[in-house]
């Protein structure tokens, strides 16, 4: 009995039925993901933030937009210097380039809301007195602080984000339209201000020229970043509407709205880690 030949398919192909070729498909090897979604100190994936986001609220303002975040920059970046860089160091390089927008903005948005969840504690924390009472030297009172918060919040009309912030001079607030950033190498972008009320003629003018020729550009002196100074973001209040809609609503008839989500939002700021950052407490180093 003669045995038939045994056809070794080609590399790249296997037999299918009736001796139809089909190609040979390899296991997609796995995508590398240099940007994941970090890790918070506290988890509200059950419980959602008090007073502040229902476990709905918390999933869609982190766990969703983060990931779509992290998507979009790793696709943005995937294959150039920026992919192995961390979302600050993003921000800074892509800030002066007009054609790298994208860019700037997805790795802004999750610094700024990676930011913003890690100033928020499950529970109201007291103001380390140190803090209180170099944020009294710069805003008079604790109440004038939050109440410029909640104004300022209610004032925005479109979505950013209200930044505390350390000066040489002291402390102040500084808000970002959009994907702005408080950094000063970012500010080539002019984001701390609204741009469609500022206008292009002006005080504008410079502005708008910093935007459309990039900072490498510039002609002269006077081509400077708008709130181009040395400082240190403390805490940031994230004013975008997928941050609070679902729980506070528009705010129709008073009741609810951004003003009421800022309000509750001050109430569960972590002050130990703003006091942290502003060099009033030191950490604690284990031994």
């Amino acid at each position: 009995m003669i045995r038939p030949r045994l056809r070794i398919p080609r590399l790249g192909a296997v037999a299918g039925p009736m001796g139809v070729r089909t190609p040979f498909l390899h296991a997609a090897s796995p995508r590398r993901s240099l940007h994941d979604v970090p890790k918070l100190r506290h988890d509200y994936s059950e419980t959602g933030v008090p007073n502040l986001m229902s476990p709905a609220g918390f999933s869609i303002a982190w766990t969703d937009y983060m990931t779509l975040a992290t998507e979009k920059l790793n696709a943005l970046t995937a294959g150039t210097e920026l992919e192995g860089k961390d979302t600050k160091t993003i921000i800074l390089m892509t800030a002066r380039e007009p054609n790298q927008a994208p860019i700037f903005n997805w790795a802004s948005m999750a610094h700024n809301n990676h930011f913003f969840f890690n100033g928020i504690a499950p529970e109201p924390t007291p103001i380390p007195d140190l803090l209180r009472r170099e944020l009294e030297a710069s805003f008079s009172s604790m109440e004038t602080l939050r109440r410029e918060f909640v104004i300022t919040a209610s004032a925005m009309f479109g979505p950013g984000f209200i930044w505390l912030v350390r000066t040489g001079a002291g402390y102040r607030l500084l808000p970002t339209y959009l994907a702005g950033s408080p950094y000063p190498g970012a500010h080539w972008r002019t984001q701390s201000v609204d741009m469609n009320t500022l206008g292009s003629d002006g005080s504008a003018r410079a502005a708008f020229r910093n935007q459309t020729y990039g900072a490498d550009k510039r002609r002269s002196s006077a081509d400077l970043p708008p709130g181009g100074i040395e400082l240190e973001p403390l805490l940031c209040l994230n004013t975008w509407e997928h941050a609070w809609l679902l729980d506070w609503g528009v705010g129709k008839g008073g009741a609810g709205g951004k003003t009421a989500y800022a309000e509750s939002w001050w109430e569960m700021i972590d002050w130990e880690r703003v006091a942290t950052k502003s060099g009033v407490l030191r950490p604690d180093f284990k031994v």
